[in-house]
């Protein structure tokens, strides 16, 4: 698939998916920007040779949301009945933060202006945010009297504090980068130039880990959100046997027995 919306390249095992349309503030169209998300989603998962991906954008704006000329089109992906428009949500945006949260490769989300509504929420659903010090956060959708229909209740609420989240979601109001950091939005707030150099000093760091561990520790931060203790343990002894009989894990035992640095972990 060839990409009009956004850009894509792998190198060292760093995935880079850009949005590329500023012209639009990288609203999340419908049938444009999200499907050729969703594409790049799917080949980190079962075709590229990504072990991290970092998500940033081109421009001013890291996501304006969905696309306010959509919205308020009758004949457009937001139109129709209470039926009709519940089914294309699920049908539509409501794909982005499934496979956001189901991929097994960790995410970066290099945020570097205003990512408001489900621009927001589509930082939110990667696993680590490093904000700008020009980011802008905003759950704005109370403001145009509806909800997040993407799922950013459910990621907020895990980020943040119960009364914070109830909070940002009741008023859409702003937080700058720095707030962000502080609240827990994001994992750091960071100068404009050294943005992306920290995106890929953190993402080259993740990838040099071993591999089939690394999946398997986000399969479980996934699953720790929602499961007992006794199914989480289940799953930890069922993964932790498959990780004691890898390559990787005998290179790393026998580097720390001999106290040198271990050799380039193979994924296997």
């Amino acid at each position: 698939m060839s990409y009009e919306h956004v850009k894509f390249s792998v190198k060292d095992g760093i995935g880079h998916l850009v949005l590329a349309r500023d012209d639009t503030r990288n609203a999340l169209a419908v049938g444009g920007l999200v499907e050729e998300m969703l594409d790049v989603l799917h080949r980190v998962e079962t075709g590229s040779d990504a072990r991290v991906l970092i998500l940033s954008a081109e421009g001013s704006s890291f996501s304006a949301g969905g696309n306010l000329r959509e919205i308020a089109d009758p004949e457009g992906p937001y139109g129709g009945g209470p039926g009709v428009l519940q089914k294309k949500y699920v049908l539509g945006i409501q794909r982005l933060p499934k496979a956001l949260h189901a991929l097994n490769v960790p995410t970066i989300a290099a945020v570097q202006g205003p990512a408001i509504g489900a621009g927001c929420d589509l930082a939110l659903f990667c696993d680590i945010v490093l904000a700008s010090t020009e980011a802008k956060f905003s759950e704005a959708f109370i403001n145009l009297g509806i909800i997040s229909g993407d799922g950013g209740t459910w990621a907020l609420s895990r980020l943040v504090n119960t009364q914070r989240a109830a909070e940002l979601l009741f008023t859409g109001r702003v937080v700058d980068g720095r707030e962000a950091a502080d609240i827990g939005l994001a994992l750091e707030c960071l100068e404009p130039d050294r943005l992306l150099p920290r995106a890929f000093e953190l993402a080259a760091h993740i990838a040099s880990r071993p591999q089939v561990a690394l999946r398997f520790t986000k399969i479980l931060l996934r699953q720790a959100l929602t499961s007992s203790l006794d199914d989480l343990l289940d799953t930890s002894s069922a993964l932790q046997a498959i990780c004691h009989n890898t390559e990787d894990h005998r290179e790393a035992v026998a580097a720390f027995l001999e106290k040198r640095k271990p050799n380039p972990f193979k994924g296997r």
